[in-house]
């Protein structure tokens, strides 16, 4: 017999994290994820995505959604290597950059933890909000948005340093970017976690649920998690610990074993 070359791909297996910021801030709003999730045997890799992070926000001109989709994509695939699979966490933009990545490289993506994720903002100019048909119309007379961050609870909060504005037009962009993940939601099939807030600012709880409708893991395979307090800045807020301490039993989960003890 003669042998025959395998040109087949390895078997890949979960042997990291891919972290993703939400829009305008930076690693800050999700370090403390960092070290929870260190005690397992797993790589990390949280991308600062183009143009955050920066001394002004006007490093967002210019910049759109698919080049922070290229970031996030780059950072999955150093992570996975050539055997390799990620849980890929995203809070709030990062979320839907997660689900992008579900979709796009289903090979490399192991599950994902969706948190807020801003499929309905409470700004009625947000996609699928009444006033929505205006927002291309007022970027032609606003050039920048204020950007305010709310706690709940401010006095037992992390206040990470983030933008405090965006230009109109990014902001537009990253609307695009909502529009088109829900549009390829139902290309997603893997098993994705939703933490959700009732009472935040900036996402109207009903995004959980109409997430939870349109993805296309199967209905044993997703869940919510709602948190009653705290407002978008999840990782951050007050309840914080509990909704590090959910994503990092999902990860557990996907690991088939126990989160280490402190």
């Amino acid at each position: 017999m003669t042998n025959r070359v395998s040109h087949e791909s390895p078997q890949r297996r979960l042997t990291g994290v891919v972290i993703l910021h939400g829009f305008t801030a930076n690693l800050e709003s999700v370090r403390e994820l960092f070290g929870p999730l260190g005690r397992f045997d797993l790589k990390i890799a949280s991308p600062l995505l183009r143009g955050h992070g920066a001394s002004s926000p006007n490093e967002l001109r210019g910049v759109t959604w698919t080049e922070w989709l290229e970031d996030a994509e780059r950072a999955l695939e150093t992570l996975t290597g050539i055997d390799g699979k990620a849980v890929v966490i995203g809070h709030s933009m990062g979320a839907l950059l997660a689900m992008q990545l579900a979709a796009r490289r289903p090979e490399l993506v192991d599950s994902l933890v969706l948190a807020t994720p801003p499929v309905r903002l409470t700004s009625l100019l947000g996609p699928g909000r009444p006033l929505n048909f205006l927002a291309p119309l007022i970027s032609h007379f606003v050039d920048r948005w204020n950007m305010d961050t709310k706690f709940a609870d401010p006095g037992n909060a992390i206040m990470p340093k983030q933008y405090d504005w965006s230009p109109t037009k990014t902001i537009l962009s990253m609307f695009d970017l909502l529009q088109e993940t829900l549009r390829i939601a139902g290309s997603v099939h893997v098993p994705a976690l939703i933490l959700h807030c009732r009472n935040e600012s900036i996402v109207l709880p009903q995004s959980a649920e109409i997430l939870l409708r349109s993805l296309g893991t199967p209905p044993e395979k997703k869940s919510i998690v709602w948190f009653e307090k705290t407002d978008h800045q999840i990782f951050c807020d007050c309840e914080r610990k509990a909704a590090v301490d959910a994503a990092v039993r999902f990860v557990a989960d996907r690991l088939n074993h126990k989160p280490l003890n402190p």
